[in-house]
């Protein structure tokens, strides 16, 4: 989808954002490629350095805006992330920008839930749970940082949409796969690469 200048600018745009929004001033931004007016979800991922604790993930999974608004949205709101204190400005020289960018979901259709062991590839796909008013999602880094196989993983994904582990094998629960490109700096402002889930950059 993107190519690597292209990673490197989302990373670079979001660092911008992040500055902007918290220090409350305006900053150049990278000139953008015209990717970044199609539609795309996204995910902005902030890790502490050198301890590389998360310190928040927030994102827009589906295509309803173009990459550089979901860029923008996504990157104001990991500032809040409800899971942690509010990011101070002081932090903004000490965390790593991480960057997801996601295919469209896709459902995936089953006769049986044993079927979902045959249609997920650990390493390759993302997770979306959804059962009425009820949704998660869990990037496809997540199981492999984690050690999980495709049964947890999908317990997992279950649980973060507020479910029963076991929901996934509720029919009223629909699962959704999508895969993602990250692109992440080296250190705090420094190289960004393409970051293969193997654990390989490029």
């Amino acid at each position: 989808m993107l190519t690597l200048d292209d990673g490197r600018k989302a990373v670079q745009y979001s660092r911008s954002i992040l500055q902007q929004y918290l220090n409350k001033i305006q900053i150049a931004s990278p000139s953008l490629t015209p990717i970044f007016n199609t539609k795309l979800g996204v995910f902005v991922t902030l890790h502490t350095y050198p301890d590389q604790h998360l310190r928040g993930c927030v994102g827009i999974p589906t295509p309803i805006l173009t990459l550089k608004k979901a860029l923008t949205e996504a990157t104001q709101s990991v500032t809040h992330d409800p899971r942690f204190p509010p990011l101070r400005p002081k932090e903004i020289d000490k965390i790593i920008v991480e960057i997801t960018v996601l295919t469209p979901p896709e459902k995936i259709l089953i006769q049986n839930p044993k079927e979902y062991s045959n249609k997920i590839t650990i390493g390759k796909h993302g997770l979306i749970a959804e059962q009425g008013f009820y949704k998660g999602l869990l990037l496809p880094q997540v199981p492999i940082e984690q050690h999980w196989d495709i049964v947890e993983f999908l317990s997992q994904t279950c649980m973060k949409a507020g479910l029963p582990a076991d929901a996934w094998l509720d029919t009223l629960t629909d699962i959704y796969r999508f895969s993602g490109q990250i692109f992440t700096e080296q250190i705090p402002k420094g190289t960004i690469m393409e970051r293969h889930i193997d654990g390989s950059n490029h």
